[in-house]
């Protein structure tokens, strides 16, 4: 039962939507503004739970434009609430029933109440009245430029949950993340950026809990204005959400204090309300119609595989997102945002892409959001769900382009040519390295729009790569049906885990030379946590139910893991020190590029050349108008050691390098002397301009010139 409390008398505003406090007068009660968007609904109640545990209810008596409105209270911290349309019966008791959750509450609280039965307890979800002031001391955000920014992909829980130098109480936690342990950890790697997998609150799938899994990826968001309540620490989570989103909020002023940005990774496009038959939590209750993308015949248009869609042809979705966004970068600091499925929020009331969609451009112009990062993963699976490179000026996207394409070079062609087959010419390679024009261009966008990954949470981690034919899912319970087929991949000669040192040797190589790859190529690279030092997921290229060892990131401390780890250092090293010597707008300006591509012979690239795929082994001389011409990468896709001529000094003038003199080069990276460990000082003679070496097979080699 519900106490009716009368009509306040004080006004009440539509705007700003959820439940926020309004200031009351010395010796006053607080109370509170409540607002939600429920245009289907003639009246709405909303019902709170009072400090002394008894619930109360009020009609909110405003309506203006579908927002129903009023004055309610008092309402205490924490106190829980929903909403219910006025005089329909409530589905069960107040407080162990599901009623309509707010869209904006900043935190959600489950209740699980017992059947008396063997059946397991029902679960119900409130939102929670919540304010916050936070300290942010002298922290600031660190505002990377795109050009230096260097993303890693993590997951908030799985990074730290095997960490032996991370408290045990904080594993696997916000306060974890936090921990001087992993922020020095990351900081000493030379990584920019920390992109976390949904943090916004989410729930599991109702198919996972008969398989005893959970939705460990997070892609099931219930609340988008509140942060995920089971990554706080247990102290956190006894004390209340006020405490949840202080440690929320003390990982992000930790990671700033170290120089490190912290970008979301946020889900828009559907909401854990899941299909048309399943039972309304939210927005659903509030409005069907309105909220989700229907056909004429009123049945769902899912362009996410998840049964619902959000529709951004309603310009209250689009206000929604955008508040949510602002939340976030305003409230908790946040750094950018990366944007799952993002096609499906520009699609229009057509249900067809537009890059001139109102989300977009007002996304890109809002002043909250003004120096925050944008990144679109430029797909889903709607009609014409494939739109890379078609964003607009001040978004960038994942390019898979970047993905598939190193993954041909250094895994599928080296496979086949290992089995008497041809592999493909370095053009699509040296397109991708030279920061995907054909990609971007037309957008009005740079190099610097690329995102460009190899791996991802979703798929085969870089070791994995080297390692497996196919995916091996089946853990998820799916019968190994989930998870991408075409991964691209190469296991050297043996599926999964083996003890031949020749095949390990191989695969190691390999994993250094699509990290190489990846570090040189002009654009924003992206590494996924544990392809650093060749973290495995057995096979397993579909990981999102697994909260488990398996899906969480192992800290081996064996030499092939330090091998990887000190590559990986020294290539972020290598990059840093050439960006350095580059003007500031470089290289976002294609008239101060300067990207001199050479054969084996050292002369210029021929047409016949780039297009024959006989052609593995090409030079690549980077720099740049008004900076320096410092970096020399010699690519070798083939299996056989080659003889290379550097390029000569009289070319290189040809070319419009300045200066007559001869150039030294000196070697500072090279993916086949697998005794690259910290601490060891590996010799090589410096040579000149015009003279030769021996690059080894299938390696990356650079040097300082």
């Amino acid at each position: 039962m519900t106490q009716q409390v009368p009509s306040h008398p004080r006004g009440s505003r539509e705007f700003p939507l959820g439940l926020h406090s309004i200031r009351a007068g010395r010796g006053q009660d607080a109370h509170a503004n409540a607002a939600v968007w429920a245009p289907a609904i003639a009246s709405m109640d909303v019902h709170w739970r009072r400090e002394d545990g008894a619930w109360a209810s009020e009609t909110l008596v405003g309506l203006d434009g579908g927002v129903h409105h009023g004055v309610v209270g008092p309402v205490h911290p924490g106190a829980l609430y929903a909403f219910w349309p006025t005089g329909e019966d409530l589905p069960g008791a107040i407080g162990e029933t599901q009623l309509l959750l707010d869209p904006y509450s900043r935190a959600i609280e489950a209740i699980d109440t017992e059947s008396g039965t063997d059946e397991p307890p029902s679960r119900s979800y409130y939102s929670v009245f919540l304010e916050h002031e936070f300290d942010w001391g002298m922290s600031e955000r660190p505002g990377t430029p795109w050009r230096d920014t260097v993303i890693y992909e993590a997951h908030v829980k799985g990074l730290t949950k095997l960490h032996p130098d991370v408290p045990e109480a904080l594993r696997g936690t916000y306060a974890g993340l936090g921990h001087p342990a992993m922020v020095g950890y990351l900081r000493d790697l030379g990584v920019t950026a920390v992109e976390l997998l949904p943090v916004h609150f989410h729930i599991d799938e109702p198919h996972l809990e008969p398989l005893g899994l959970s939705n460990y990826w997070g892609y099931n968001t219930l609340g988008f204005f509140a942060a995920h309540t089971d990554y706080a620490t247990v102290a956190a989570r006894e004390a209340g959400p006020a405490a949840v989103l202080d440690e929320f909020k003390g990982m992000v002023r930790a990671l700033h204090e170290a120089g490190l940005e912290v970008i979301l990774d946020v889900v828009y496009n559907h909401t854990a309300e899941g299909d048309q038959h399943a039972p309304a939590l939210c927005w659903r209750g509030l409005g069907d119609f309105d909220y989700y993308r229907h056909d004429d015949a009123g049945r769902y248009v899912d362009t996410t595989g998840c049964g619902n869609t959000l529709n951004f042809s309603e310009p209250r979705v689009v206000e929604f997102a955008l508040d949510s966004l602002r939340y976030w970068a305003e409230e908790c600091h946040i750094d950018g945002f990366r944007f799952d499925l993002a096609v499906t929020l520009a699609r229009d009331e057509r249900n067809s892409f537009t890059p001139r969609h109102p989300f977009l451009f007002a996304a890109g112009a809002s002043k909250a959001l003004r120096g925050t990062k944008l990144i679109t993963e430029p797909w889903d699976i709607g009609p014409d769900g494939w739109q890379t490179g078609r964003f607009p000026v001040g978004w960038a996207d994942w390019n898979d382009r970047f993905r598939d394409t190193v993954r041909d070079f250094w895994l599928r062609d080296i496979a086949s040519i290992a089995g008497g087959g041809a592999g493909s010419s370095p053009g699509r390679l040296a397109g991708c390295l030279a920061g995907s024009a054909d990609t971007f261009a037309a957008s009005g966008r740079s190099a610097l729009a690329s995102v460009n990954l190899v791996t991802a949470h979703d798929g085969f981690t870089l070791a994995d790569l080297t390692a497996y034919e196919r995916k091996h899912n089946e853990a998820n319970g799916e019968g190994n049906r989930d998870g991408h087929n075409d991964n691209r991949s190469y296991n050297h000669g043996a599926e999964g885990r083996t003890e031949d040192e020749t095949i390990l040797a191989a695969r190691e190589k390999s994993a250094r030379n699509i990290m190489a790859s990846l570090l040189i190529s002009l654009g924003v690279p992206m590494l996924t946590a544990g392809d650093e030092f060749g973290r495995t997921q057995g096979g397993n290229n579909n990981a999102y139910c697994q909260d488990t060892e398996l899906g969480w990131v192992h800290w081996p401390d064996d030499t092939a893991s330090r091998r990887m780890l000190e590559s990986t250092r020294t290539l972020l090293s290598i990059r840093r020190d050439f960006l350095a010597g580059q003007p500031p707008t470089f290289p976002s300006r294609s008239d101060q590029s300067t990207l001199l591509w050479f054969s084996a012979a050292g002369l210029p690239m021929t047409a016949s050349e780039w297009n024959d795929p006989r052609t593995r082994t090409v030079q690549l001389l980077l720099g740049s108008t008004g900076g320096t011409v410092n970096g020399l990468v010699v690519i070798n896709g083939s299996l056989e050691d080659t003889r290379i001529h550097l390029p000569s000094a009289w070319i290189l003038q040809g070319e419009g390098v300045e200066g007559e003199q001869p150039r030294w080069f000196s070697r500072t990276f090279d993916s086949a002397d697998g005794a690259t460990v910290q601490g060891t000082v590996v010799e090589h003679p410096r040579l000149l301009s015009g003279e030769a070496d021996t690059v080894a097979g299938d390696s990356v080699r650079m040097y300082r010139c």
